[in-house]
């Protein structure tokens, strides 16, 4: 089950510098937004805010209509470093977020063997993560991370340090993962191919403490086609600031 996530007026500061400025931003449940811009404009900061992990300093953000005070489960985190508990095998990674949810012990087994399946390491489950593949440590983090049933998934660069041949794999895996297993997704990336292909719709940041320079509607996400290609060129131009038009975002 997927929510909604709703940003009002949300300002996050480092000491005295304004990192998000009033932003405000609704993501529908179910929806995958992705957010971009150059670095230090703020992408992470406000993930880690939506996520509980920091505080925000004025405004609200609500998820499934409860304010954002800290973390929950029902919000999992996904980083670029896959942050797995080296000591703990796949499976006994993956268990740990069933156990988390309250699974039965009894039925954890099952359940962790069929998320080892999907993410095609049947014949890792008993392996560390120093055993394993970048692109492996990845598909652990990502089925450990849904494994929660969280509600709304937060992936901050997670496929940024793979590479491209493991990047379009993880990132297919990512959107059949998500069919099976509805959530709301923020995405961040710097990679503008990568946030058109699994957007339905893309924020481009401007600098930090300056705002929105452009949203854009992905015409028919997870598809190759025409309508998408003219979303990418849009959003291609907003990123290297091709386009100067500063846009309040709708709420």
């Amino acid at each position: 089950m997927s929510t909604d996530i709703d940003i009002v007026d949300a300002t996050l500061r480092h000491g005295d510098r304004t990192v998000v400025d009033r932003l405000s931003l609704s993501i529908p449940a179910g929806q995958i937004l992705v957010v971009t811009g150059p670095s230090g404009c703020g992408k992470s900061t406000l993930l880690r805010a939506i996520a509980g992990l920091r505080p925000i300093d004025e405004g609200t953000i609500s998820v499934g209509g409860h304010r954002v005070t800290g973390t929950s489960g029902d919000r999992a985190m996904v980083f670029q470093d896959d942050a797995l508990h080296p000591w703990r095998t796949v499976r006994r990674n993956i268990a740990l977020a069933l156990g988390l949810r309250g699974v039965p012990r009894g039925e954890r087994r099952a359940e962790t063997d069929r998320w080892i399946s999907e993410i095609g390491l049947d014949e890792f489950a008993d392996h560390l993560p120093r055993e394993l593949s970048g692109g492996m440590r990845q598909r652990v983090q990502l089925a450990r991370g849904l494994a929660g049933a969280p509600r709304a998934v937060l992936m901050d660069e997670p496929f940024g340090a793979l590479d491209a041949q493991t990047r379009t794999s993880m990132q297919q895996l990512l959107i059949r993962t998500l069919h099976a297993h509805p959530a709301t997704v923020v995405f961040v990336t710097h990679d503008v191919d990568e946030a058109v292909l699994l957007g339905d719709r893309i924020v481009v940041l401007d600098h930090a403490g300056a705002g929105v320079r452009r949203i854009v509607d992905v015409p028919r996400p997870r598809v190759d086609s025409v309508e998408n290609r003219a979303a990418r060129d849009e959003a291609a131009a907003a990123l290297v600031g091709g386009d100067q038009i500063r846009e309040k975002v709708p709420a």
